[in-house]
């Protein structure tokens, strides 16, 4: 992957890298569920081009008590990642979005993260798939043709966090997307 000199290219991976530092993030979960309107597919498309992904990938979560960090929001290793930060200051989780598939049979066999060296164990939720590995444990939810990560240090957001955000994964609608953009740039709330 080229490295980019542009800042707007180097916050997002610069955000992340508190949230690699605990062993939390690179894999996520959600489901396909809306909670509204799509977002119009221009804004879309130009957003992900902004943040060099593709538009398919941008999901959104809600989980009551966390917000995004809209500085996370970006490209990581060829996923769209976004961290969710606690407002009382506990604990991050991180969004991962890419293409896929999640299986019985793979599910061991992917790396948690940052935690390729553990041992995966797979738990099958519903349409979801629980997984831990080291000090890290993951949502992952197969939708049509994608994997959304929820991840999180298992001692900073506990597993009830993580199982509400997969449940509320989703495409973005207008004010969901408006919401991951820099203030800077004249959009956002």
């Amino acid at each position: 992957m080229p490295m980019h000199k542009d800042v707007r290219m180097m916050r997002p991976a610069r955000a992340l890298l508190p949230l690699l530092l605990v062993p939390v993030l690179l894999t996520g979960c959600g489901a396909g569920k809306s909670s509204g309107t799509a977002a119009d597919s221009a804004d879309l498309d130009a957003a992900a081009g902004d943040w060099g992904v593709a538009p398919e990938l941008v999901y959104v979560t809600k989980v009551s008590g966390y917000t995004v960090l809209r500085e996370s929001v970006g490209e990581y290793n060829n996923e769209f990642a976004a961290a969710y930060g606690s407002e009382k200051g506990v604990g991050k989780f991180g969004l991962f979005v890419g293409r896929g598939t999640m299986t019985a049979e793979s599910c061991p066999e992917q790396p948690l993260g940052e935690v390729s060296e553990k041992r995966v164990t797979c738990e099958h939720a519903g349409d979801a798939w629980y997984r831990k590995a080291g000090g890290s444990h993951e949502y992952a939810v197969p939708d049509d043709g994608v994997v959304i990560h929820l991840i999180a240090d298992v001692d900073k957001v506990d597993r009830a966090v993580l199982r509400k955000a997969a449940e509320a994964a989703h495409r973005p609608d207008d004010a969901e997307l408006a919401a991951l953009l820099p203030t800077g740039n004249g959009a956002g709330t």
